[in-house]
């Protein structure tokens, strides 16, 4: 697995980082706020929105793994591996 030159984390993690952050900012639009907007915010709110926007997050990371994993299932069947 490569990494990243910048620091020792291989670049999955590092994409799969950015990709976390994209989905929780798309959650925080939908909802009408974007991230500079929580430091307005009082701080409960501001968790709250977090709370949920992480747990959006993961539960979309999940589905594209399973499918990545369904995938790589199909292929593997087709090829005899």
């Amino acid at each position: 697995m490569s990494t990243n030159k910048n620091n020792s984390r291989p670049i999955t993690e590092d994409m799969h980082a950015v990709l976390e952050m994209s989905l929780i900012e798309a959650y925080l639009k939908g909802k009408g706020y974007t991230l500079g907007d929580l430091k307005k915010l009082p701080e409960a709110e501001a968790k709250q929105l977090m709370k949920e926007a992480s747990v959006f997050a993961s539960g979309k990371l999940a589905e594209l793994e399973e499918r990545a994993h369904f995938l790589q299932e199909l292929h593997d069947a087709y090829t005899g591996e």
